[in-house]
């Protein structure tokens, strides 16, 4: 594990936002999905997410995520990805996305 100071970490800008649109990306080599995702006064990003074994297109749409939102942009087959949706990975290796407990407001700051 890679160790670095909490200013590193304080650089970090993670924020909640509303997946508002997913669909496979047929381009990927490791099935995924491009995800549009509203984090309110900041804007609607984009995002490439290797998600599919536990999640569907119907399933996302109106989730709560919390995302990286300013990590640099790269390239992901064909997709543009702005921000880095963050989850956990099960038991069996699949990721499971972060969500708030509540709803909250979208583009609030995580602290």
């Amino acid at each position: 594990m890679a160790e670095i100071t909490f200013n590193d970490f304080k650089k970090l800008e993670i924020r909640t936002g509303t997946i508002i649109d997913a669909n496979l990306n047929h381009k990927a080599i490791k099935q995924s999905y491009k995800l549009i995702i509203d984090f309110g006064a900041f804007g609607t990003k984009i995002s490439s997410a290797q998600i599919t074994k536990n999640y569907c297109p119907e399933d996302l749409v109106g989730l709560q995520i919390l995302a990286v939102v300013n990590l640099s942009s790269r390239r992901v087959a064909g997709v543009k990805s702005e921000v880095l949706v963050l989850g956990v990975y099960s038991q069996n290796k699949d990721v499971v996305l972060l969500t708030p407990a509540e709803l909250v407001e979208d583009g609030s700051l995580v602290g």
